[in-house]
């Protein structure tokens, strides 16, 4: 049987470069469970990651994560 994966997708202000994109994915892919984290980076200032992972995670966990990197979520779509 096969792992389920969970999705969850945020915003996150102030990501303006590729700079910020491996900055967030970084702490992100550090988190337990995460696989994968795809940005669609918008240079006017709301940014959508999406995460892969294989555990849920946790709101506050993701917002830790992203504040790690020195961003912040604006709103979590989980």
């Amino acid at each position: 049987m096969s792992n389920s994966s969970h999705t969850t997708t945020i915003n996150v202000s102030g990501m303006t470069c590729g700079h910020c994109v491996s900055s967030v994915t970084e702490e992100l892919t550090s988190l337990k469970g995460v696989e994968n984290v795809s940005v669609e980076l918008n240079k006017g200032g709301i940014s959508e990651v999406t995460i892969t992972s294989t555990l849920t995670l946790e709101p506050s966990e993701i917002s830790e994560a992203v504040a790690e990197a020195g961003y912040l979520v604006v709103a979590n779509n989980a």
